[in-house]
């Protein structure tokens, strides 16, 4: 890290930093935190940019696509439905996982488009 990339004095705008302190009071920045780190995971977030491509996938077609068990992709699909990421449905004996709603698909082409535009500049 350079030492250009600090400030090279300490002082602070008393105005900004307040106001937004008072906003983050009033947000659930946790649950953001956790939302990030439940995708921070590659094999769960194989398994989100999967049900991007196809909206609904049962837990085999998910182990395949990632390259495991049933088990370990049931494992992680039970961390993402905790989180509110993915939701399921059972028709006989399979279970059918999809995105619990459109912002998580938005999410996942979002980084991807920023990862492209990180590795054009970068």
């Amino acid at each position: 890290m350079s030492t250009k990339d600090t400030c090279d004095i300490y002082c602070y705008d008393e105005e900004k930093v307040n106001r937004i302190q008072g906003k983050l009071e009033n947000e659930d920045i946790g649950s953001v935190a956790q939302l990030f780190k439940a995708l921070a995971d590659e094999n769960r977030a194989k398994i989100a940019y999967s049900l991007c491509q196809d909206g609904e996938l049962c837990v085999c077609d998910l182990a395949n696509i990632i390259g495991s068990s049933v088990a370990t992709a049931s494992h992680h699909l039970r961390t993402l439905n905790k989180q509110g990421i993915v939701k399921f449905r059972k028709e006989g004996k399979l279970a059918f996982y999809s995105l619990d709603d459109d912002h998580i698909k938005q999410l996942i082409l979002i980084a991807l488009a920023h990862q492209k535009e990180v590795k054009v500049h970068g």
